[in-house]
């Protein structure tokens, strides 16, 4: 199993590569960030340095989208990173929240996604493609070059176009049930469409909070990460809207705990004190977060390794950021990888 490292983009820049550094020592293979350029830095300008400071880990939004750059701009973005410092880039994908909520749009629809990672990717590799009824190629794009595509996906059509088309798939939440039926869901549809299944990587991005078995400790370590079920709640609420509550497209254990929701204040969007998610129950946080000592750690991943996740990516939005990269460094890459 390979570990990733999801950080916010916050000023200063600085702080995010230094850490970004402490986790490939560490044993980290990926750094991940959002990819929100109101409220956070643009990320893609801390791609070049985190690249030029470490020499494998592996760099790419937790995610992008298809509305807020241009296709090739995405795509020339990667692929010169890639030039620069060799294949070290992958491009994480989605229809986009904050990104695009936040300046008043909507998120992307799957369709206009399925076109945009096609273009994004056929780009970055140096092929043709077709834009708006034009066929265009980057001509500086070595031959052979590689751009691996990973879509993040939580519902029923999504997770259909996850496994027929994306290289990859991320799911933002760790609860081993929803991620057997998810992960099950993009390998059948792989399948279906003619591909080995078993070629589509599979990320479980999800807080991860090392903190000792006590009930002080915990309470804390849960109102640390309740942001995190907040962040998937605008997800879940569009599943919601299209398919109902209670609907057999998408399963109770995911829709059920937004009964509660009422709005969301972007303004606090990733925080800790997020206001906007005192909905979230600590069942919710227990499922899709990892808390606890080390010990209930690695008896989770382990878990989530058998259901076929090859890469655990550790949210770290918390007030223990750098002691949780010491952690897994320490105790948990070392037996996992």
């Amino acid at each position: 199993m390979d570990f990733g490292l999801v950080l916010q983009a916050d000023p200063p820049a600085a702080d995010v590569v230094a850490l970004m550094r402490t986790a490939e020592r560490a044993g980290f293979t990926h750094g991940w960030t959002f990819d929100s350029v109101v409220l956070w830095q643009e990320p893609f300008v801390i791609y070049s340095r985190i690249l030029a400071e470490t020499s494998t880990l592996r760099v790419g939004p937790m995610v992008t989208n298809p509305l807020t750059r241009d296709w090739t701009v995405t795509a020339s973005l990667f692929a010169t990173l890639n030039d620069m410092y060799g294949e070290r880039t992958v491009c994480g994908i989605g229809r986009g929240d904050s990104s695009v909520r936040v300046p008043g749009g909507t998120p992307s629809t799957l369709a206009r996604l399925g076109e945009a990672m096609h273009a994004i990717k056929g780009l970055a590799e140096g092929r043709e493609v077709d834009m708006n009824g034009t066929r265009v190629r980057v001509p500086w794009v070595r031959p052979g070059s590689r751009l691996p595509v990973w879509m993040a996906a939580y519902g029923p059509r999504a997770l259909e176009l996850t496994g027929r088309q994306a290289d990859g798939f991320i799911l933002q939440l760790a609860d081993p049930f929803l991620t057997g039926s998810m992960v099950a869901a993009v390998r059948s549809a792989a399948e279906r469409a003619g591909r080995d299944p078993d070629e589509v990587t599979v990320c479980v991005a999800a807080p991860a909070y090392v903190c000792d078995d006590d009930p002080a400790a915990l309470a804390h370590a849960r109102d640390q990460c309740r942001w995190f079920g907040g962040m998937v709640g605008n997800h879940v609420a569009d599943l919601v809207a299209r398919y109902g509550t209670h609907s057999s497209a998408v399963p109770d254990e995911l829709t059920a705990y937004i009964k509660d929701r009422h709005g969301y204040d972007y303004a606090h969007h990733g925080r800790a004190d997020n206001p906007s998610t005192a909905f979230v129950p600590d069942d919710i946080v227990d499922r899709f977060c990892l808390i606890g000592p080390v010990e209930e750690h690695l008896r989770r991943l382990r878990e989530l390794r058998e259901l076929g996740v090859d890469q655990f990516a550790v949210y770290a939005m918390h007030d223990t950021r750098a002691s949780v990269v010491t952690a897994y460094g320490d105790h948990v890459i070392p037996v996992l990888r």
